[in-house]
């Protein structure tokens, strides 16, 4: 069984930029429920099928992906899901033994940066980088699939 656990935080400076080469995301939703969403992503020449379930614990919810080909994510981007598609660069910046994906959002999302790291169990300690900020891990506005329904340049600052 498949499980994602993981934490959020912002950023609060840019001390990150050059510890990383950034990779182009391209992802959509096909199912949104409460219970469920179902993700294409196309990242490089590689797309992929994610189905998740709903957040079990705070840090915790089933997690299942796969590979499928390019044609098929792309197709499903472009006929299936629903819009705005998110696009974002993600930065893999190891610290302190663990690894860290630092999303720069795109589009409708520009201007928001998002830190997240996985953990192998939800007490798992975590030592956090000079560059991370306040913690989001259970304001649900982060989620990707809630940025596509209410995109960051709608939010009131």
């Amino acid at each position: 069984m498949g499980k994602e656990i993981e934490r959020k935080f912002l950023l609060k400076n840019e001390q990150w930029r050059g510890l990383a080469e950034g990779t182009l995301y391209r992802q959509g939703y096909i199912s949104t429920d409460e219970n469920r969403a179902v993700r294409v992503r196309v990242i490089g020449e590689k797309g992929f099928l994610t189905i998740k379930g709903r957040q079990e614990k705070l840090l915790v919810r089933l997690e299942y992906e796969y590979e499928i080909p390019l044609a098929d994510a792309n197709e499903l981007l472009d006929k299936l899901c629903d819009r705005p598609i998110i696009e974002k660069y993600r930065y893999k910046i190891p610290f302190a033994g663990m690894v860290w994906e630092l999303d720069e959002f795109l589009g409708e999302n520009a201007g928001l940066f998002v830190a997240e790291v996985e953990l192998s169990h939800e007490s798992q300690t975590v030592e956090l980088p000079d560059w991370v900020g306040d913690e989001v891990t259970e304001d649900p506005r982060y989620l990707n699939v809630n940025l596509i329904q209410n995109p960051y340049n709608t939010w009131e600052k």
